[in-house]
Parts: structure tokens; sequence; C-alpha cells
């Protein structure tokens, strides 16, 4: 088997396991090699941060009293937990 032969194979099993994912996984390597190809640009950063904004998980300890300020806390857990 030379070098273009086993590049084929590998390619081939590329295309079945691509295949073998779901929907939305096959659209975002879509997105992935299109943003590959034509390089990254400002306005794909922009959509990204915009999708990250709509996550659940964005806002879910703003109502936790003890985490009002951020750095404070932080600051306090390395304070309890890192002590030389």
């Amino acid at each position: 088997m030379n070098h273009q032969d086993k590049k084929m194979i590998d390619l081939e099993k590329l295309i079945e396991d691509f295949k073998s994912l779901p929907e939305e996984t096959q659209q975002q390597i879509a997105e992935t090699i299109a943003n590959l190809r034509t390089g990254y640009k400002d306005e794909s950063l922009i959509n990204i941060k915009r999708k990250i904004s709509e996550e659940k998980f964005v806002g879910m300890w703003r109502d936790r009293e003890d985490m009002k300020e951020s750095t404070e806390w932080v600051r306090d857990v390395r304070k309890k937990e890192w002590k030389y």
C-alpha cells in the first residue's frame, strides 16, 4: 500500500466518522472548516461571543449574595484553600 492509498483510506474513514455524528455536530464541523478556509474574521468572533452569552450557564450565580463581588470572593477562597 503506497502513501496515496493510505491517505484515501484515512479520508474515507474520516467521511464515515463524520456521517455518523449528529446533524448539529456536523454543522459545527462544517462551520469550523469554513472558518479555517477563509481565516478567522472579527465578525466570526463576535458571533461566538454572542452564542456564549446565550448559554444557560451565563448568569447562573447572579442571585448568590456571596458572589456579588467576584474578585473578592475568589481572593477569599484562595486565602482559605491555599495556605502557605
